[in-house]
């Protein structure tokens, strides 16, 4: 695995100012903080994104500790109070952690994070909450849409050398592979986390030889088992498609293919293919590169290109299109004495006031299709019972509701830290990505739309939405 750091300053440094101030506070230093991670807004005007970062998140979590370092570093600030820092130095984490699975397709305004424990503690871990989360997110939710674009071609992962530092190469791989991709050019990823690194050679590996020829034929000769030759240095259709042509012919390697890293590709793979099945290489496959996403990936496939698999670098590991998720981490609520007491902030935009309280997360899915109906936030320990039907409603317009019958209920999220022991076994990688595919599966094609998707219900319960109107009345009196 890559090495790891000690992340525990990864943090804003208003965490810590909070937290020392939270420490010369008295009673509020005692309190249990309940504290909801949730997105407003899909990427790409999209209908769903998809759940990733967790497993990161909990090796986060597991090694929060502070160093004599840290402790020195921020004693030269001069802001901090010393029995402030001696607390940090005896710091351990004590909170409990809600989540929903990775792979698991999310929507706005859900809590799809809960961290309850003291108030410095639940506070202080909110940027690498983010962070990670956020990050991950971002990347398997965009991998997806261009995995669903390409309609059942494999789609790899090229974008390390465009990622925004190490850290987003290889976890934008891990994040990208959750969302569907067969594999990734970042050799780390695989040696870490078992995700199958593929790639063949740059246009240079061209230039070396004395011709394109002898290029291909050298290559052909090292690597017979598996030979895919990239065409576009010099001539698609006038020299590199014939001279892949000739090599294979002459060399026969068990697997073929070319890629195509450049111009218009739809026509070039039209004509290349009809080269190639005219040379008796039908099984010689063509892989396609260079600046694609979900868009054009869609059209070229609609324009009758063809294609076997597509390459996806910077437009996937940056999420270029839109490369902000937009998550928040805000506080629920408080516990003083065993009592919850529900938190909320208030915005004139409406897309900004939160839901309060400490909260359970179900999904309903279609005992007949297995589609998933909505999601409903609840207050924590209700139950929405299934026999009699349901009702829902939209939070923000209650005169819009409908009534679900035949449908079964399961809580999406999962315990993942209770009392600072993580008690969640994450995984494998496969396992995920198995998940997530199977997950998608349950949307209904309107949400799955790349324009205008149909919105995807997220309600509360009765009781959650009288506890919010309540909170938003005592403070328009005030």
């Amino acid at each position: 695995m890559m090495k790891r750091e000690n992340l525990t300053m990864l943090t804003d440094f208003y965490e810590i100012t909070m937290a020392n101030g939270y420490f010369q506070s008295g009673s509020i230093e005692e309190d249990i903080a309940y504290f909801d991670m949730f997105f407003r807004k899909v990427p790409d005007g999209g209908g769903y994104a998809i759940m990733a970062g967790v497993e990161q998140l909990i090796d986060y979590l597991k090694n929060l500790k502070f160093t004599e370092e840290d402790i020195s570093y921020l004693r030269e600030k001069k802001v901090f109070c010393e029995e402030f820092l001696d607390y940090l130095r005896d710091f351990k984490f004590s909170c409990d952690v809600w989540a929903v699975p990775e792979g698991t397709p999310i929507f706005p305004h859900e809590p799809i994070l809960t961290v309850r424990g003291p108030v410095i503690q639940a506070q202080f871990i909110e940027t690498m909450v983010l962070l990670t989360i956020n990050h991950q997110s971002l990347i398997a939710t965009k991998a997806n849409r261009i995995v669903r674009a390409a309609q059942g071609r494999p789609v790899m992962e090229f974008g390390t050398r465009r990622a925004h530092g190490t850290a987003a190469a290889v976890y934008g791989a891990r994040a990208a592979y959750i969302g569907g991709c067969a594999g990734t050019a970042c050799a780390i990823a695989d040696r870490d986390f078992g995700i199958t690194a593929l790639g063949t050679m740059a246009h240079s590996w061209v230039q070396m030889f004395s011709s394109e020829y002898e290029a291909f034929k050298r290559y052909a000769e090292i690597y017979p088992d598996n030979c895919t030759l990239l065409v576009d240095t010099y001539n698609v259709l006038k020299s590199g498609v014939p001279n892949a042509i000739r090599v294979f012919k002459e060399q026969q390697p068990q697997k073929m293919g070319i890629r195509i890293d450049s111009g218009d590709v739809a026509y070039l793979t039209k004509k290349a293919r009809k080269m190639l099945d005219d040379a008796g290489l039908k099984d010689c496959t063509i892989t396609v590169s260079n600046s694609l996403d979900e868009y054009i990936i869609r059209d070229v496939i609609m324009e009758g290109a063809q294609i076997d698999s597509f390459g996806v670098g910077e437009r996937l590991i940056t999420a270029k299109s839109e490369p902000v998720f937009g998550g928040v981490y805000k506080l629920a609520a408080l516990e003083r004495d065993g009592e919850i007491i529900p938190k909320i902030k208030i915005s004139e935009n409406v897309e900004k006031i939160t839901n309060p309280g400490f909260k359970s997360l179900y999904r309903l899915f279609d005992k007949e299709t297995g589609k998933a109906l909505a999601d409903v936030l609840t207050v924590d320990g209700e139950e929405i019972p299934e026999a009699d039907g349901y009702e829902i409603f939209d939070p923000n317009a209650v005169w819009k509701k409908k009534k679900l019958y035949n449908f079964y209920v399961k809580n999406l999220r999962v315990q993942i830290f209770d009392k600072g022991q993580c008690v969640y076994e994450c995984p494998s990688i496969e396992e995920v990505k198995e998940y997530c595919a199977q997950q998608i599966e349950t949307l209904w094609g309107e949400t799955l739309r790349f324009e205008n998707p149909q919105t995807y219900y997220v309600d509360l319960s009765q009781n959650l939405w009288n506890m919010k109107n309540q909170l938003l009345q005592d403070h328009a009196m005030r």
